[in-house]
């Protein structure tokens, strides 16, 4: 495999960690999102990914974009060890936090955001690095919330799970015939794994630990305080102690600057 990177890039990092975690070996090439006007902006490597983003995945004849189809790839042709949940109800959650990080934090603070309100919307930097802590810290506000409900069994199996017909025992039946997927045994069994677990979702990384560990990278590069949101804090340091973690992190990269 090989794999178009840059150490500064959070989705890239996502793509590190979930081919780190994986023990999969790689190529890796370097595309400098600042030389040069941008090497990523390159007709060369735009006929690669064309949005002009890393990280891009070639695995034989196929081109991989976007970090989080690239760790569903990974995780679907190279199923162990497993990078997702095995169980219906902690999938979903862990991809409710990958969501929450890659589709509705990280894009409002990427370079390409930054540059636009620069040269184009004429903001000066520290109105831009404003703009970028707000949603920093209001995407990992939100991942803290979602931590301590999925902790507490709220939003997890057992959400409406009642005897009244709400919303999850509704879906439990049509789904899993009232077995698996709603009602308070499975939510119990799920929330209480997330309790009492290192990460964010059962005993092992996932892709939802992926995508936090890279947020707080980048939220850190523009002093927001991780610390004040200590269900988050806790998992990342966790996470960043472990070898696999610490293969991927930017100042491991060979294209590492200070």
């Amino acid at each position: 495999m090989i794999l178009y990177t840059y150490f500064r890039s959070s989705a890239a990092y996502r793509a590190r960690l979930a081919l780190s975690l994986k023990g999969i070996a790689y190529e890796a090439r370097f595309v400098h999102l600042l030389r040069d006007g941008g090497e990523q902006l390159k007709p060369g490597y735009r006929r690669l990914n064309p949005l002009g983003r890393v990280p891009t995945l070639i695995d034989g004849e196929r081109v991989f974009t976007q970090s989080v189809a690239i760790m569903e790839y990974l995780e679907e042709a190279c199923p162990r060890p497993a990078i997702m949940p095995g169980e219906p109800v902690a999938r979903a959650q862990a991809r409710a936090i990958t969501q929450v990080l890659a589709a509705d934090t990280q894009p409002l603070q990427n370079l390409a955001v930054s540059r636009y309100l620069g040269q184009v919307m004429n903001q000066p930097k520290p109105a831009i690095d404003a703009w970028m802590r707000h949603w920093m810290n209001n995407g990992l506000a939100a991942l803290e919330e979602l931590l301590a409900g999925f902790a507490g069994g709220v939003g997890s199996a057992g959400e409406g799970g009642s005897s009244s017909g709400g919303v999850g025992s509704g879906v439990g039946s049509s789904l899993s015939g009232g077995s698996g997927v709603s009602g308070g045994s499975a939510g119990g069994a799920v929330a209480k794994s997330i309790a009492e677990t290192p990460f964010c979702i059962g005993d092992f990384p996932t892709i939802a630990d992926i995508c936090l560990v890279a947020q707080c990278f980048a939220s850190r590069r523009l002093a927001v305080p991780i610390e004040r949101y200590p269900r988050v804090a806790r998992i990342e340091a966790h996470c960043r102690a472990l070898p696999a973690f610490q293969v991927a992190a930017p100042e491991r990269q060979p294209d590492f600057e200070t």
